[in-house]
């Protein structure tokens, strides 16, 4: 099984195991979904503001803590998820879509930042796998361009970070109505799908 593969199947395992702890596991969401406004509307919706990397631990972030907490997806035990350009503005977080959730620093000492975060396909159960945004230009083969859009409220453009792949709860994000174009998002998955599959 390739290492693509592999991560698949870690994210679908991680996500079932939050599905047994968490209040949704029924279909039930357990918090209100975020209107998205339709494509093309008159009156795009901004981020709200976001805690600084160093905020205090009280400030509430989705995907912080607990059930809902954005996590890393082992690349070695990737499953059954598929690319899959699905934006949709039904108030659910779907592929090809940018949310913001909390993202730990790679260190995993408790601290983090909220982020935008591309999603790039679901797990067989109710999780979804994401590559994080960054305004910071990078070159090299671990970054891709993807062009600036409504994640990013100064309009700077952004790059995927291709070297970590996060799993994240429908519960822990924040859902804006900002979608990746279809050309962008199949250039991060064309990469994504190189890299991990080897």
């Amino acid at each position: 099984m390739g290492r693509f593969a592999q991560l698949l199947v870690k994210a679908a395992s991680a996500a079932l195991g939050q599905l047994t702890r968490s209040p949704a596991r029924d279909g039930r969401r357990t918090g209100p979904a975020s209107p998205r406004p339709r494509a093309g509307s008159a009156s795009p919706t901004r981020p709200a503001p976001r805690p600084p990397g160093g905020a205090p631990h009280d400030v509430p972030s989705p995907g912080r803590r607990g059930a809902t907490a954005t996590d890393d997806a082992d690349p070695g035990t990737f499953g059954a998820a598929a690319f899959d350009y699905a934006p949709n503005p039904d108030g659910d977080p779907d592929p090809g879509e940018v949310v913001w959730t909390w993202v730990p620093y790679e260190e995993h000492d408790g601290r983090g930042k909220d982020r935008p975060v591309l999603l790039v396909a679901r797990t067989s159960g109710d999780g979804l796998l994401g590559v994080q945004l960054t305004s910071k230009a990078h070159n090299g083969a671990d970054y891709l361009p993807v062009g600036s859009g409504g994640w990013d409220a100064e309009g700077r453009d952004s790059w995927a970070k291709l070297d970590r792949v996060l799993l994240l709860h429908p519960d822990g994000m924040r859902r804006e109505g900002t979608a990746l174009s279809r050309t962008a998002f199949d250039q991060v998955t064309a990469r994504l799908s190189a890299r991990w599959s080897s």
